[in-house]
């Protein structure tokens, strides 16, 4: 059996973080690709297309955004299994035909999230508890869902997951790890101030990341499902 090959979509302007935590948790041989530097495949061959978080919006005028969109948009309509996280599941949402936009409040922490009924047998969410728990960060929410996507988790600050056949998005970080929550809470002293900082990084203990581990299974989820993607293919090329 040979071992899968995803594109790594890296949306995080050069954060060492965001690359050592998705080559530690998924399995496969990643090809990444600087998106900020308008870096993209040449084609669609992958097993599996990843989209990393950012520090950007969607709707920034930024050349090198609607370019991403339009490749994940092609990518969704040949069939390729894909992993939005984060400004990933934004970017998901717009190509697909969402709509992304900024929130009146800032979501940070370790929060609940809630896994809705209909997503007990969902590939990438069905094994979590109807509640669970995850490092959040993100100033912008996906406010209108493409007419394609089942709503999967939301909280109270909005959509956290949804699904459109092939391609889950997801608002919350599984890949953190405690020092990626720390830095991150750390530089946003200018954005939402000190005492809030503070409190955030208070909350972050081995208790808490150790309840969050939990999501960490959409990792392994999603290589699943594009082995069997990649396995049904197979089949169907030697019929």
């Amino acid at each position: 059996m040979s071992r899968l090959r995803f594109a790594l979509l890296n949306a995080a302007h050069g954060d060492e973080n965001t690359s050592r935590n998705f080559r530690r948790e998924l399995d496969a041989d990643l090809a990444e690709f600087d998106a900020t530097e308008g870096e993209l495949p040449a084609d669609h061959a992958f097993d599996g297309v990843v989209i990393t978080g950012s520090r950007s919006s969607v709707y920034w005028d930024e050349a090198w955004i609607p370019a991403l969109i339009d490749w994940v948009a092609e990518a969704h309509e040949r069939g390729v299994p894909i992993l939005g996280v984060c400004y990933g599941h934004q970017v998901l949402a717009e190509a697909l035909g969402g709509r992304v936009a900024g929130m009146d409040d800032f979501e940070i922490g370790y929060n609940a999230i809630e896994r809705r009924p209909e997503a007990a047998d969902d590939e990438l969410l069905g094994d979590l508890g109807d509640e669970f728990t995850a490092f959040t960060t993100h100033g912008d929410a996906v406010v209108d869902l493409p007419s394609e996507a089942e709503l999967l988790a939301e909280n109270e600050y909005g959509v956290h997951a949804f699904r459109a056949g092939h391609a889950w998005g997801v608002q919350f970080h599984p890949e953190y790890d405690v020092a990626t929550a720390e830095e991150v809470t750390e530089g946003k002293r200018d954005q939402i101030g000190d005492e809030r900082v503070d409190a955030v990084l208070a909350d972050i203990t081995p208790a808490n990341y150790e309840a969050a581990c939990e999501a960490k299974r959409l990792f392994e989820n999603f290589t699943r499902y594009a082995r069997g993607v990649a396995d049904d293919l197979d089949a169907e090329a030697s019929a």
